[in-house]
């Protein structure tokens, strides 16, 4: 039944499309996985040699206040591509497999196909849609992207640690899919940021007189690092420096080829990262930020975002605004000039004003939360973010809320919780309403407003344990990191 909706749906949307063919912007969105606050030229790092990137910010417009919906892979590209939180689509716990934060090879679960995602809604739009690198969003057939809007996919389906991950000896062997067919079974990793950009640029070529969308997902800098000799041996800031170096260059890339064919005035190139640095001993960082990947302190989850679109965004803006991942799907569609109605319940907002710098342009978000799997451990409204207390990633306690200011103290050393008890009151209370309605773990809500995710009864991983495929122990990654 579905298939028969979406047709019509769009060719009743058709008429009313406020922006010509010809001028509909094209969308390149460059993610990368665990990249810090800290990891870049234009947030402040001194370690890392980032120079089109840079650039990028240098013509575009810089974010200091941009968040993930997650600190973890799966949950964040869950939110980018539905404009929803996680727990809003079914994406922040998967116990149906196996209790787990993420998705792994075989998992039963995947994105429902009710949810429209950001590329369905761009092929109603008359776009291409390319998807090339990690989807991370279930691997059996019926999840992968070519379900889900994108024309062409080419990459890993999850993240490149899962063949040799200490808990997992007997994982099966990465595969590498075009579209739905696996074409490579553990294939050499250094050389995939290359055969991903010769990807990206290919689709850009073959596309280059109607409006495309191309979603590129690193493999870097999540573990283990594979980073090829040239990128390796200029790198200040050993096998990590190395790896941010090559996404750079292959920014780099993207943007001269958009140049070179005339496409960069109306290209948005969006430059950002799932969630925050591990911050280990390997070389990344989260600037200034507490906390790391996997936590609800700042370094979880506000991480870089640089947009770049010529013909409407000022070169070298700078915006403090809240603005979050969540907000491309909506921001997109108010930009073609259908934006997105109320049903279903999205959890983003068209920032387009905030993007083009309009006078007056705030943030939409009266509060913003920071969600661990499902668990609801924070909430920031306006300077102002309420934390439960916690040592550990995922012993949130409730009992003991803490208050930080963060336009005075970023770093989130100063509790203030006991000085304004009124703001810890107001904060909890925005935390329990939306508890109530998408979930909270910590107080055994489901919430009202969850939408479920889909299920394959009978799942099974890509490619087979191969008993005689050697384990490879991770430990030799350390050294290489010096």
């Amino acid at each position: 039944m579905r298939n028969l909706i979406l047709p019509l749906l769009c060719l009743f949307a058709l008429p009313f499309l406020s922006v010509a063919e010809d001028s509909k912007p094209n969308i390149v969105l460059i993610y990368v996985d665990d990249l810090g606050y800290g990891d870049l030229g234009c947030y402040g790092s001194e370690k890392n040699d980032t120079p089109h990137v840079d650039q990028m910010a240098a013509d575009g417009m810089r974010f200091t206040d941009y968040y993930s919906a997650s600190p973890v892979c799966t949950p964040s590209r869950a939110a980018l591509l539905t404009g929803g939180y996680p727990g809003r689509v079914g994406f922040d716990a998967f116990k149906e497999s196996r209790t787990s934060w993420v998705l792994f090879p075989g998992f039963a679960e995947g994105l429902h196909p009710n949810e429209l995602l950001l590329p369905e809604y761009l092929k109603w739009q008359g776009y291409a849609t390319s998807h090339v690198g990690k989807w991370h969003l279930g691997d059996q057939v019926e999840h992968l992207p070519t379900r889900h809007g994108f024309d062409s996919y080419y990459g890993i389906p999850y993240s490149n640690d899962m063949a040799i991950m200490p808990r997992r000896p007997k994982s099966p062997p990465l595969p590498l899919l075009r579209n739905e067919e696996v074409i490579a079974e553990q294939p050499k990793q250094a050389p995939l940021i290359q055969s991903y950009t010769e990807e990206a640029v290919t689709f850009i070529r073959e596309n280059k007189n109607q409006p495309f969308f191309l979603y590129f997902a690193h493999m870097h800098v999540h573990l283990p690092h594979y980073v090829m000799d040239p990128f390796l041996k200029a790198s200040r800031n050993g096998i990590y420096g190395a790896a941010v170096a090559a996404v750079d260059w292959s920014t780099g890339v993207i943007v001269a080829e958009l140049k070179r064919l005339g496409l960069e005035e109306n290209t948005i190139v969006i430059f950002t990262s799932d969630n925050g640095s591990r911050v280990d001993q390997h070389g990344g960082s989260n600037g200034a930020l507490r906390g790391t990947k996997g936590q609800t302190w700042e370094g979880g989850m506000r991480v870089p975002c640089i947009v770049k679109w010529p013909r409407e965004i000022e070169a070298g803006s700078i915006s403090s605004e809240l603005v979050s991942a969540m907000d491309f799907y909506p921001t997109i569609a108010a930009i073609l000039g259908q934006p997105l109605g109320s049903d279903p319940i999205r959890d983003g907002h068209d920032v387009s004003a905030i993007w083009r710098g309009e006078p007056g342009a705030r943030s939409p978000y009266d509060a913003f939360f920071y969600y661990l799997v499902d668990e609801l451990q924070a909430v920031r409204v306006g300077d102002w973010k309420l934390r439960l207390a916690s040592k550990e990633r995922r012993q949130a306690d409730s009992s003991r809320p803490e208050l930080y200011n963060l336009a005075n103290d970023l770093s989130e050393q100063i509790d203030l919780a006991a000085q304004h008890p009124d703001i810890v009151k107001e904060l909890r209370q925005h935390m329990n309403d939306m508890g109530d309605r998408i979930g909270d773990g910590l107080r055994n809500k489901l919430g009202n407003e969850r939408r479920p995710h889909a299920i394959e009864e009978d799942p099974h991983p890509l490619t087979e344990f191969d008993p005689e495929y050697p384990y490879i122990e991770p430990s030799y990654l350390l050294d290489q990191a010096g």
